[in-house]
């Protein structure tokens, strides 16, 4: 049944894609196909029934409606690239989700906007990233992520400066950290999307983390839709 599902990660063009690695492995565990899609490589010629954002550089400040420079690294054929993935895969309606970076792309398509650098803002977390779990993600009361944690709140990491300020419609926060930073975003209305700011792709290891990719391969399964991409 999964055999004939495809899911497309997209992120940065790197020598050594440890994300898209990590990424793959926790999907093989859930028994989908996935492939990698950067600005160098093109869609595949085959129907897609999900879609994954992944982490990276920062979101140009200019597509949220800022101005100035937000002390980032920035890719603007990235950003291209990935913006137009949500939009298709939107109208598509596939299940997507986004890692990081892709939680803040995909509320930015959406029409919200983000704190281009929160590092001056934490009071109560440290300004220091790391992959392995440092700091705590309270989760809100009937959501996605509570029914799958079972608990709150849970371990996650941090790899992340930028973060989600005004949360664009149809999305609804599901977990803030200790310094009320929204930490996930999440909507069934009209498809599945799920955004997390951490990477739970580095964090197979837990139980918790591993549900989130599950979750989502459960969705594209469920899902019967697909993006018939252009020729």
């Amino acid at each position: 049944m999964s055999d004939h599902c495809l899911v497309i990660v997209t992120g940065p063009r790197k020598r050594f894609p440890i994300g898209w690695w990590a990424t793959r492995f926790s999907l093989m565990l859930c028994g989908v196909r996935c492939q990698y899609v950067t600005k160098l490589e093109e869609l595949p010629n085959e129907p897609i029934h999900g879609v994954i954002i992944g982490g990276g550089d920062d979101i140009d400040p200019q597509h949220y409606g800022e101005d100035g420079d937000a002390k980032g690294d920035y890719d603007g054929h990235r950003d291209a690239l990935e913006m137009e993935v949500v939009r298709q895969a939107l109208i598509a309606r596939v299940p997507i989700m986004g890692i990081c970076r892709g939680a803040q792309l995909i509320n930015v398509v959406l029409g919200g906007n983000l704190y281009g650098d929160i590092r001056p803002l934490r009071r109560r977390t440290r300004n220091r990233s790391t992959i392995f779990p440092n700091k705590q993600a309270h989760l809100l009361k009937d959501t996605q992520l509570t029914q799958l944690a079972k608990r709150s709140p849970i371990m996650i990491n941090q790899l992340h400066h930028q973060a989600i300020k005004q949360v664009a419609d149809p999305l609804k926060v599901s977990a803030r950290d200790n310094d009320n930073f929204i930490q996930s975003v999440e909507t069934h209305e009209p498809s599945f999307i799920l955004g997390v700011q951490w990477h739970p792709e580095y964090l197979p290891y837990l139980k918790q983390q591993r549900k989130i990719f599950s979750h989502f391969c459960k969705q594209v399964r469920l899902s019967q839709k697909e993006w018939i991409t252009e020729s």
